[in-house]
């Protein structure tokens, strides 16, 4: 993560059902569902005028260490979510058992 959204606090909204930052007054998020004990990443959505600048990886990210600060097993149906897997496979630690990503999961 990018040193400039390492201070910015993750917002656990349950209203709308959205793991939720703020970056220069704009809300990046992922919708959740949590199911049999198990969080399921639907879909992540970042402001046009920060995509390509870190702020999904970040958001990503911080999601990731309260899942995994929760001990909230991971299901990872949106592609963002999957593809920030596949990029640092170090966070595959959160899955939940029995999931795998690799090259050509489809969720």
């Amino acid at each position: 993560m990018l040193p400039e959204f390492e201070e910015i606090p993750l917002l656990r909204n349950e209203t709308s059902r959205h793991f939720e930052i703020a970056v220069e007054g704009k809300k990046a998020f992922i919708e959740f569902e949590v199911r049999e004990g198990k969080m399921f990443l639907t879909r992540a959505e970042v402001p046009l005028a920060f995509q390509s600048n870190g702020v999904g990886d970040a958001l990503v990210e911080k999601t990731l260490l309260y899942l995994e600060e929760n001990k909230l097993p991971l299901v990872p149906m949106c592609p963002f979510v999957a593809s920030y897997l596949r990029k640092y496979p170090e966070w595959k630690r959160v899955l939940a058992k029995g999931i795998q990503i690799g090259a050509r999961e489809r969720f």
